[in-house]
């Protein structure tokens, strides 16, 4: 796909031929793309992977096209994918990792750079799913947000039965085959794409392991967090997707008594268990530093 084509005409399931596509949807980012970009480059130049960067643009109102474009142009490994209208962060992230090469997909950098070589051992160890469970160090400028995570996880596991942490965080790692079939299954576009597409993850039986990573917000990005309004919409989204965790459910109970296997995801979120997956499993990556909250 070159530079700045629509992804529309992609179906994701061609064969993957790079280690690792880093999937970066964006809109209004004009103040950190290059900074960020140059800090995930680093990282992943530190690793053996074959590896490619994202960008897909959301129809940005800033300069994040223009600067995005300069980036693509200095390095062949990143690619710019523009939409003719806004979609929403679902649809935005679905059409990255749908054009992606990799067959590890990444998607956002909302935790540092340097948690991505421990999160693709985990893929490689056998991880289908790798979440980012983030931690707030003390600030108040974030107890907002840190309220409202804390907040939603307790409406996600009480509302849809879900044992995990921390749907909403924006750094996901995948593996590629295992989750296509799930974004075919996905549809919402906003928001609620990230709770949709774990839920359905977790209900189909792939392996989730959360990952404990210290949450970093740039304070020179303008925040889109709006309490009320959000709150209120993201109850109604969980309340209207529970008649399909419901199915999904059945189907679940359906396979086990007919002689399947239990396909209930196995998560990881104990330290111990986490340090031990990614330093027994698998060969090291690269001597990056990777240190844990």
């Amino acid at each position: 796909m070159r530079n700045g084509e629509s992804s529309e005409q992609f179906n994701g399931h061609e064969a993957a031929t790079l280690d690792l596509s880093v999937v970066l949807p964006c809109y209004n980012e004009w103040v950190v793309i290059e900074e960020s970009t140059a800090e995930i480059v680093r990282v992943l130049e530190a690793t053996r992977l074959d590896w490619e960067i994202i960008f897909v643009d959301d129809v940005s109102k800033d300069d994040t096209v223009a600067r995005a474009e300069r980036l693509c142009a200095a390095d062949s490994r990143l690619r710019l994918i523009r939409h003719a209208r806004n979609t929403g962060r679902g649809r935005t992230a679905t059409d990255g990792m749908r054009a992606a090469c990799g067959r590890i997909l990444d998607i956002d950098l909302e935790v540092p750079a340097r948690y991505i070589p421990p999160a693709v051992e985990a893929i490689r160890a056998g991880a289908d799913v790798v979440c980012a469970w983030r931690i707030y160090l003390p600030n108040l400028s974030l107890i907002h947000r840190e309220i409202l995570s804390k907040g939603y996880s307790r409406l996600v596991r009480g509302q849809l039965g879900l044992p995990l942490r921390d749907t909403e965080a924006g750094f996901k790692f995948f593996d590629r085959e295992r989750i296509l079939p799930i974004l075919d299954q996905s549809h919402n576009p906003g928001w609620f794409w990230d709770t949709e597409v774990m839920a359905r993850a977790y209900f189909a039986g792939l392996r989730i392991v959360e990952l404990p990573a210290v949450f970093v917000k740039r304070n020179e990005v303008p925040t889109t967090v709006r309490i009320i309004p959000d709150t209120i919409e993201y109850w109604r989204q969980l309340r209207r997707f529970r008649p399909e965790v419901r199915r999904l459910r059945a189907q679940h109970r359906q396979v086990t008594s007919d002689g399947g296997s239990n396909p209930w995801a196995a998560t990881i979120d104990d330290r111990a268990a986490w340090a031990k997956t990614i330093t027994t499993q698998v060969e090291p990556l690269a001597s990056v530093e990777t240190e844990q909250p």
